[in-house]
């Protein structure tokens, strides 16, 4: 497999490991956003939350709020992103689901922001009943 995170978990491609479990690993990332930025990542390989374990998934969440309360104490933070992306359009970088941690202070300039911007209700709540229908009918 050509995964850059696969072969992290493996130790043929150095890292800077903060936390690692059975289930998970967390390391820097080298194109960081804010001093701290960290991936977190499950050592099972999935491409994407559509694709990864359910087992897997929940182990890495939880790995995540582990990470994230050592870098409140370490960094001193009251805020941070939680970010993951699934697929190009939506910015995937590397096809193993990761999730970044992204430590916040005021005026840092981060790119994560968005403005408010009202939907139509209608639309809004069509597209509501239709993922309900498909989350009721089951996989």
């Amino acid at each position: 497999m050509d995964c850059i995170f696969c072969k992290i978990v493996a130790g043929s491609v150095p890292s800077f490991k903060v936390y690692e479990d059975t289930a998970a690993l967390a390391f820097m990332d080298i194109n960081p956003l804010a001093e701290g930025h960290t991936l977190v990542i499950p050592k099972q390989h999935g491409a994407n939350l559509w694709e990864i374990g359910e087992d897997s998934l929940r182990d890495t969440v939880a790995a995540a709020r582990t990470v994230a309360l050592g870098m409140k104490t370490a960094l001193g933070l009251d805020s941070l992103n939680l970010v993951q992306a699934n697929g190009p359009w939506a910015l995937q970088s590397v096809n193993h689901l990761h999730f970044h941690l992204v430590p916040r202070r005021e005026n840092d300039g981060v790119p994560l922001d968005w403005g408010l911007s009202p939907g139509n209700r209608d639309q809004i709540k069509a597209v509501a009943d239709r993922i309900a229908a498909a989350l009721q009918a089951g996989p």
